[in-house]
């Protein structure tokens, strides 16, 4: 997966997230959603309307105060710890 940093303020990022479809950036993005201090989250892959681009391009906007990559990082820990959590209740069925 690679990342590219499309445009950063204060409270609001675009960042490419290279070699990623509908299926994780649906995850990421309803983490995002549950994250507290972020008050939006959306990905765009539709290359008409992008100009060409066909890796997703995830725009959140977060509270005052509150640094957009820190909402990220957040989110992924949050990502992580599901698929852990998932894994974890797999594997305790098969040892069942």
């Amino acid at each position: 997966m690679e990342l590219r940093v499309i445009d950063k303020t204060d409270e609001e990022l675009r960042i490419e997230i290279g070699g990623e479809d509908h299926t994780f950036m649906n995850v990421l993005k309803g983490e995002l959603l549950e994250t507290e201090s972020v008050t939006a989250a959306t990905y765009d892959v539709n290359p008409e309307q992008s100009g060409g681009q066909t890796d997703p391009v995830l725009s959140i906007k977060t509270e005052s105060g509150v640094d957009p990559l820190d909402a990220l990082a957040e989110a992924a820990r949050g990502v992580q710890t599901t698929a852990d959590d998932i894994t974890s209740a797999y594997e305790a069925g098969i040892d069942a």
